[in-house]
């Protein structure tokens, strides 16, 4: 019996339990020949009911009483599947820790002299929230929310922390090679990725699945090597440095864990600036509709939908543009336009149900991050069947160590990939710079992209083999850090390691 037969059945069971006071209900114990319910479904069907009514926190306390009572009883099948869902719950809400008087607080101590009337109407009219048990809370980056959203705000702050010259490196250099590319000005990088984990962390017993992410090939990042993996006894597949997403799977006994858990990979690459400026319209080939990366990066997926909304949207941007690559163009410069740069709450959207597609998340409420910017771009562009994809790991744009980020292609017959960068575009509304300035910026990153990038992943939502167990609570969407799966962990293992786990990269004479 799979997860959501169990779910089903105690539903059924969850109305019986709960039938109205007053009313005459016909329950399992009192039907002939019926197995009775045993406390751990009550508390399980009673956290299924609490979800179905909005009340997260609720149904994860019911989930885990329900584990408890499962592990009591010695039944592990139950306890693992009452866990996860209590994980799932806990996924649901944790990230909108405010409730009204503590949103109202962040964004007062965030933004000096904001006036009450600002911090009513972006709490009432444009902030992220979830309701749980009728109350009303808020995400947890509430505040710097505001500031991504109102530039005179946010350029009083990289006033003194954002060296944009250093950013705008590539984009404002005057030696870009023309006629040679669109693969050039390589960087090597060398560095290692490294998962520690304290010995107090680790379950006590079972097997830890664990999916290491490691650099891709692409068209714009070769010679990719991985040496000195960890634990090497302990692989059961890969590594895997070719295909579509790049990663080494392994399962490690608990048991054979002596003190912290280290995994680490010593990395070396090429990363190519790409230069796509020259791009003639009339030169872009005819699409192979029957190509099978043509049908896989035109449809409609987990978190890049296609829905009838997008398609309606996608035609009123480009108008009467047939041309792929003027469309492509017209949708990246609505996009950064449009949607101002939010951080969103990821591990909700990713457990929460019903399910919300990143990309139809941020077209209906306006807020996105440069992965969920990526997505809507490459839904609109789909929805007109123009292939795109966003490919992600983490850029080193900045001074200091690599951060987390993720951007668009979209794909031009006789050209190929064509990237692009909505996000880091975008920075240009953070900081004071003229218009001709700005406007050069946002330009090379509309069909260009700087090598400061390190690729995990050619798009989001990419399946591994061995799979992730469909009935598990682990992040799906991107790999920046390892998903981690264990039956015998008593907390979420793949929401907190990730804070265990580094990036460090250099740049190096090649």
């Amino acid at each position: 019996m799979d997860y959501r037969t169990v779910t089903a059945l105690l539903v059924i069971v969850t109305v019986l339990l709960l039938s109205a006071a007053g009313c005459t209900a016909t329950t399992e114990e009192n039907v002939p020949g019926a197995a009775s319910v045993s406390p751990a479904d009550e508390a399980y069907a009673r956290g299924v009911a609490a979800y179905a009514d909005a009340s997260y926190r609720t149904a994860e306390e019911r989930f885990a009483e329900a584990y408890a009572l499962s592990t009591g009883a010695g039944d592990p099948d139950r306890a693992r599947i009452a866990r996860d869902a209590m994980f799932r719950a806990n996924r649901t809400y944790t990230e909108y820790p405010f409730n009204r008087s503590a949103a109202e607080a962040a964004l007062a101590e965030t933004i000096p002299g904001i006036t009450d009337a600002a911090i009513a109407d972006w709490l009432d009219n444009r902030a992220q929230a979830i309701v749980s048990e009728n109350e009303t809370l808020y995400f947890s980056d509430v505040a710097n929310n505001y500031l991504y959203a109102h530039f005179d705000e946010i350029r009083k702050v990289t006033a003194t922390s954002l060296d944009f010259d250093y950013v705008a490196r590539y984009a404002w250099s005057g030696d870009q090679p023309e006629g040679t590319g669109p693969y050039v000005n390589p960087v090597r990088y060398a560095g290692a990725e490294r998962l520690e984990v304290p010995r107090e962390m680790l379950p006590s017993s079972g097997v830890l699945k664990i999916w290491f992410p490691l650099p891709v090939e692409t068209d714009s990042q070769r010679n990719v090597t991985v040496t000195n993996l960890s634990c090497p006894d302990f692989i059961v597949a890969g590594p895997f440095t070719t295909g579509v997403i790049g990663y080494v799977y392994y399962e490690i006994p608990a048991g054979a864990v002596n003190g912290d858990l280290i995994l680490s990979a010593d990395i070396d690459f090429v990363s190519y600036e790409q230069i796509f400026d020259g791009i003639d319209p009339a030169e872009v080939g005819e699409y192979n509709t029957s190509d099978p990366d043509y049908l896989l990066y035109t449809r409609s997926e987990r978190n890049i939908e296609i829905t009838d909304a997008i398609r309606e949207k996608a035609r009123e941007i480009v108008g009467n543009e047939t041309n792929p690559h003027l469309a492509a163009q017209m949708i990246y410069y609505y996009i950064i336009e449009t949607y101002p740069y939010s951080h969103v709450p990821h591990y909700s959207l990713d457990a929460r149900v019903p399910r919300v597609a990143e990309s139809t998340y941020m077209f209906e409420t306006g807020h996105g991050d440069c992965g969920t910017q990526s997505m809507l771009f490459a839904a609109l562009c789909r929805s007109l069947g123009i292939p795109a994809r966003t490919p992600g790991g983490y850029q080193m744009l900045m001074a200091e160590a690599p951060g987390t980020h993720f951007w668009a292609e979209y794909y031009l017959p006789g050209y190929g990939w064509v990237s692009n960068d909505p996000t880091v575009a975008e920075a240009a509304d953070w900081t004071v710079i003229s218009e001709e300035r700005q406007s050069a910026f946002k330009d090379y990153y509309a069909a260009n992209l700087d090598p400061a990038r390190l690729v995990f992943q050619k798009s989001v939502d990419i399946p591994m083999d061995p799979a992730l167990p469909d009935d598990v609570a682990v992040f799906r969407v991107v790999r920046q850090f390892p998903a981690v799966v264990s039956d015998t962990a008593d907390y979420d293992l793949d929401y907190f390691w990730q804070g265990n786990f580094t990036v460090s990269l250099a740049a190096v004479d090649q």
